[in-house]
């Protein structure tokens, strides 16, 4: 019986965790995310789980092989969620770190193979 705290998802050796956010940078790491796991590189994971201290969703974090935090902006969303989840081991990615202003970097697939070829590198 699947209990309503737990998540249905599988376990993956390499977690992405993006930001996902309304702004621009957000959809761009959300994008990137998902090309990545179309890619099978890793597998995108529900942040809004380890917000939400999902019992299934960290179970699965605490089990991965490799955790990929992917920002947009300096607010840093994602590596604060791992962190206030417990997590201390995991790889940083930040879009303005690249570069990426927020607000003013249009969603190309320029731009989001730009952070997948990043992303690759961390996992």
């Amino acid at each position: 019986m699947n209990d309503q705290n737990d998540c249905s998802c599988t376990a993956a050796p390499k977690l992405i965790f993006a930001c996902s956010g309304a702004a621009d940078l957000g959809e761009i790491t959300d994008r990137a995310a998902r090309q990545l796991t179309q890619q099978g590189i890793g597998k995108m994971f529900c942040t809004a789980g380890l917000g939400g201290h999902v019992s299934g969703i960290l179970q699965t974090t605490k089990s991965a092989q490799k955790i990929l935090a992917l920002d947009g902006c300096p607010l840093h969303c994602v590596k604060n969620s791992l962190e206030q989840a417990g997590f201390t081991e995991y790889e940083h990615l930040c879009l303005t770190d690249m570069g990426m202003e927020k607000g003013k970097t249009p969603p190309t697939d320029e731009k989001i193979d730009q952070v997948i070829a990043k992303a690759q590198t961390l996992l």
